[in-house]
This record gives structure tokens, sequence and C-alpha cells, in this order.
């Protein structure tokens, strides 16, 4: 199997998405307009149902090589053959993640925080998620980091990682500026009319935004 670190080579574009009743056609719309990654965040169904979801949503991804990730369930990853999991910091630690899933496997890790990225610098971990920038409803309470940690993170994160909170087209630019190649998509895709338009969208502004940025430190 490719390892880790080569399934997430030039990936900027990650939809973190809800379980919604037009699942599959949303997932194959964002892939066709520029999302790379995938991962299922659904807090909300039980485990049967879940990966029934699960399953569909990876077949999609199977169907466009893109790698599937599973929110907080290793176990539910390890049993649909999906690429990995993502963890937060009230969920099962990576090493139990790692365990479960193996060498092979993607395992990311949510930080909002210089001294959550220094512990997660020394886990078990192929990526690390930085923010939210701004508030958002999926975080409920959580206040927004600002561009700063963005920056702490270009200096000091081992592993890539992927800004969350507030990727939207008109967005993206300061936060290269500050250091960011790699975004997770949240309402900007799971709200849209048009979801493939809206990820070509925001894809050609990330790119657009890297091609003019100066190279990160």
């Amino acid at each position: 199997m490719t390892a880790p670190a080569d399934r997430l080579a030039g990936r900027r574009l990650y939809l973190c998405t809800p379980d919604r009743p037009d699942l599959e056609r949303f997932v194959a719309a964002c892939l066709a307009g520029g999302v790379d990654l995938v991962q299922l965040r659904e807090k909300h169904l039980d485990a049967r149902p879940l990966l029934g979801r699960a399953r569909l949503a990876l077949g999609v991804c199977r169907d466009h090589g893109v790698p599937f990730i599973v929110n907080d369930r290793p176990d539910l990853a390890l049993e649909c053959g999906a690429d990995g999991v993502h963890v937060g910091q009230d969920d099962a630690p990576p090493e139990l993640a790692r365990r479960v899933l193996g060498p092979d496997a993607i395992v990311g890790r949510s930080t909002h925080a210089p001294d959550e990225l220094a512990r997660a610098n020394t886990e078990p971990v192929d990526y690390v998620s930085v923010g939210p920038v701004r508030p958002t409803p999926t975080k409920p309470g959580r206040p927004g980091t600002g561009l700063g940690y963005l920056r702490h993170a270009a200096a000091e994160s081992r592993q890539p990682w992927f800004v969350t909170g507030g990727a939207a087209p008109d967005t993206v630019a300061a936060m290269v500026a500050a250091g960011a190649r790699r975004f997770v998509a949240v309402r900007w895709l799971t709200e849209a009319a048009d979801p493939e338009g809206a990820a070509r969208a925001l894809a050609r502004a990330i790119d657009d935004a890297i091609a003019s940025a100066a190279p990160v430190p």
C-alpha cells in the first residue's frame, strides 16, 4: 500500500461533510470540482447506519482515486476499508487509532492551540488540522484562532497541516499569506446550491493565491 505521506502529497482541498440524503451525488460533485480528500464527520448516527453511509462515500472516493477518512471512529474506518481516521482532542487517541489501523493508514489530528500542535508533533499522526480560524457552527462555543495560529503552524508543525474554519474564495488569500497551503472546507461546500461549482471556485482561489504567494520558509 502507498505510504500515507504519498497519498497526502499535493492535496489541498479537503471536504469534511456530515451525512446527507444526497451523500453519493454530493461527494461526486465536490470531487468533480477539485476536492482531493474527503472526510465523513457524522456525530448523530449509530455505528451500523454510519458504516453503511461510510461505505457509500468510500465507493465514490475510490472511483475518483481520492483518499477517504472517517471521523472519530478507527473501528469503523477499519471495518469499511477507509484510508484512515481523523481524531479530535476529545476522541480516541492517535496511538489507539494507529494500533487499530496499522502503519499504512492515514491518521489525522485536530489542533486548536500551540500546546496541542506541540503534542501532535510527538504523536503518530500524518497530518493535523489547524483552527478554526473563524468561529464555526460545526464547533459550537469554540472561538476562532485568527491568522496568528496559522503563522505558528507554518513555523512549528512537523506534519502537513490543513486550515479549518472559514475557507472561501475571498478568505484563502489571507490564509495563504499566513503560511497555509491546504484547506478544509465545510459550509462553503455543504451549503452550496452547486457543490461542483463551489468546489471549483474554491480550488481556483487556492491555486491562484499559492501561485502568487512568497514561498513558505
